[in-house]
């Protein structure tokens, strides 16, 4: 079971976590990207993520390579794209496998790499008017 998306509408660790898990599964792990009310010192009101059209297709890939690194797991991914606001959700991932250290290291690997290939962007608004492109 492999499920990578970008999505307008929220994130939830639970949905991640339910629709990964299987009855071979001894472990699922999971990791939430959570939107903090702060950055490098600055408050932070809100963020607006932007995806390139060859983001839905990139994170698909992701999914399928760490799948493929790890034959025996289950893959689920997603990043908001669009506003969020503290506390939302930004990326959300689950893995689920037969032992944990297969899942913990699965789940690592799909974090970093999404962050790593997926083209989004994020802006950050601070409390001060100001604002920041993050991944340009």
């Amino acid at each position: 079971m492999i499920l990578a998306e970008l999505s307008e509408e929220p994130l939830t660790p639970a949905r991640a976590e339910a629709e990964v898990w299987a009855e071979r599964a001894g472990a699922v792990v999971g990791f939430s990207g959570i939107v903090r009310n702060h950055d490098q010192g600055q408050s932070v009101q809100r963020l607006s993520y932007t995806a390139h059209p060859s983001a839905a297709e990139a994170i698909a890939q992701v999914a399928v390579d760490v799948a493929a690194r790890f034959p025996t797991v289950r893959v689920w991914v997603a990043h908001r794209v669009g506003d969020l606001a503290i506390g939302d959700h930004a990326l959300v991932a689950a893995v689920a496998s037969a032992h944990r250290a297969e899942a913990f290291q699965a789940c690592a690997e799909l974090v970093e790499q999404t962050k790593e290939q997926v083209p989004i962007w994020k802006e950050q608004f601070f409390a001060d008017g100001s604002k920041e492109w993050v991944g340009l």
